[in-house]
């Protein structure tokens, strides 16, 4: 972005007239529906089963339940010190290129976009499709097939959604955000009855030694925060966020505190209700549930839980498209990514750019490869990014900061963060080996992408002309004020 280009006032959220840029339409309540809509998606309702499994037994599970939320905590607050005084969108990638340099910011950008990202999206809709048909088959299983195609219309709806209208999209965000919190609470109240009731028998021995997996303690922590993920992604809207100094920080502190609790209630509820047999063999452990404690209305959950996942993947859609805006705005993607589509104001092209490779991951990945898969990668670089807090706080210590955090807490979760994905080497070598490879396969790309002037002039032409075509065809043009 040339310094010469007019810049949006802060304050004021419509800007110059008929000027094409992301603009400021996020709100405090916005920004918390969009924060808790997509951090409360499909985990909740799938993750149990693999913090128990690879816990061993209740209470530990429980434990780490609580410590994910306090973990989540961390990260939040440090990455809302990042955002407060880098004001730029992107979230992780903007924070790794600002205080450790291009190369990891870009290593970040490829794991998101060819592992990170089509491995999330692709979890959540096909939880989005079991959840939505499953009724339809019972006692039987949904067909596979069934579910995937469900997920992939799903998809397609999101996509179209975003690249359609902002404000339909947050307001969408934040209609299935209070229909994801009725479903937590048609969990947590009947659980929270029975235990009154003095239903306490799948509690005996939570703790109970010989059911302990110590080795499979970080696979634990991949699956209870994987259910806590997206506290991070109102970094990844910055510069579309109204005052972000002071909602940013808010958002992130408002959002996990009730996530948490709604979570740590949701595990209480199912413990309750379900022997710890019972919650490893269901596929979907909110509907097994619902069939023992809600009668009729049991059938209300499955349906509840499917827009929760479809809300889930609004967010996330929505956010992550914006990190590849930012890259391409910054000269770590092709230009055309970093354009807007002249009505919509939407940043069209970074949205289309995921689909083919989360079509892909609908059709060959299960549940709980994918997220063994993309794990390591990304609990890797947000370690790096609070690390790179650290060292960004002693390099610039005179730095504007609306938001300072202790150096405690970022310390903290860049500790966890690379202790957990160190310890994944040694649980599941293959699935982590395999992220690792896909991450450091992007070196050749950053080196072909960063230094492009030096590729032949001919390869440079095509290129360009590509470009323009492209940019005709969806009718995007770069952005025109500068918003940081």
């Amino acid at each position: 972005m040339g310094s010469s280009r007019p810049t949006a006032d802060s304050g004021d959220p419509k800007g110059p007239d008929g000027a094409v840029y992301l603009k400021r339409k996020i709100t405090l309540f916005r920004a918390i529906s969009l924060t808790v809509g997509t951090i409360i998606g499909s985990g909740i309702f799938i993750s149990p089963k693999g913090v128990l499994k690879n816990s061993g037994n209740v209470g530990l599970s429980l434990v780490i339940w609580v410590a994910c939320g306090l973990l989540s905590m961390c990260g939040a607050l440090s990455y809302a010190d990042l955002a407060t005084s880098i004001k730029k969108s992107g979230g992780h990638y903007t924070y790794l290129l600002e205080t450790l340099g291009p190369l990891p910011a870009f290593l970040r950008l490829w794991a998101e976009f060819i592992m990170i990202r089509p491995g999330i999206n692709a979890m959540v809709s096909l939880a989005f499709g079991r959840y939505l048909i499953e009724p339809l088959f019972v006692p039987c299983h949904a067909p596979i097939a069934a579910v995937k195609l469900i997920g992939v219309i799903g998809i397609s709806i999101i996509t179209a959604l975003n690249s359609w209208s902002v404000r339909w999209t947050s307001n969408l965000q934040t209609l299935f955000t209070v229909l994801k919190m009725i479903a937590i609470c048609l969990i947590v109240f009947p659980g929270l009855i029975a235990l009154s009731k003095g239903q306490t028998e799948n509690f005996h021995n939570a703790f109970d030694s010989n059911t302990l997996a110590l080795d499979k303690i970080p696979l634990a922590f991949y699956s209870g925060m994987f259910a806590f993920g997206g506290w991070f992604y109102v970094t990844f809207i910055t510069e579309e966020i109204v005052n972000p100094e002071r909602n940013i920080p808010i958002t992130v502190i408002v959002s996990l505190s009730v996530v948490t609790v709604c979570y740590l209630l949701t595990n209480v509820a199912y413990y309750t209700v379900l022997t710890p047999g019972e919650v490893l063999s269901s596929d979907a452990v909110a509907v097994s549930f619902a069939e023992q404690t809600l009668g009729q209305v049991s059938s209300l959950i499955p349906v509840l839980v499917s827009l929760s996942c479809f809300g889930a993947l609004i967010g996330g859609t929505f956010a992550s498209s914006r990190m590849l805006f930012a890259a391409a705005r910054e000269g770590h993607w092709p230009p055309l990514f970093s354009m807007i589509h002249i009505r919509k104001h939407t940043p069209l092209p970074a949205l289309l750019l995921m689909m083919p490779l989360i079509y892909l991951m609908i059709g060959i990945g299960d549940i709980y490869g994918l997220l063994n898969f993309y794990s390591f990668s990304r609990w890797l670089f947000m370690g790096l990014a609070t690390l790179g807090l650290m060292i960004h706080r002693y390099r610039y210590p005179d730095i504007p900061r609306p938001f300072k955090v202790p150096l405690i807490i970022p310390f903290i979760f860049t500790t966890m963060c690379l202790f957990i994905v160190g310890m994944s080497l040694y649980s599941d070598p293959v699935n982590t080996g395999i992220g690792c490879a896909i991450t450091l396969s992007g070196l050749p790309v950053y080196y072909v992408t960063v230094y492009k002037w030096r590729l032949p002039s001919r390869w440079k032409e095509t290129f360009d002309q590509l470009t323009v075509k492209l940019q005709v065809l969806m009718e995007v043009i770069p952005q025109e004020i500068q918003t940081y």
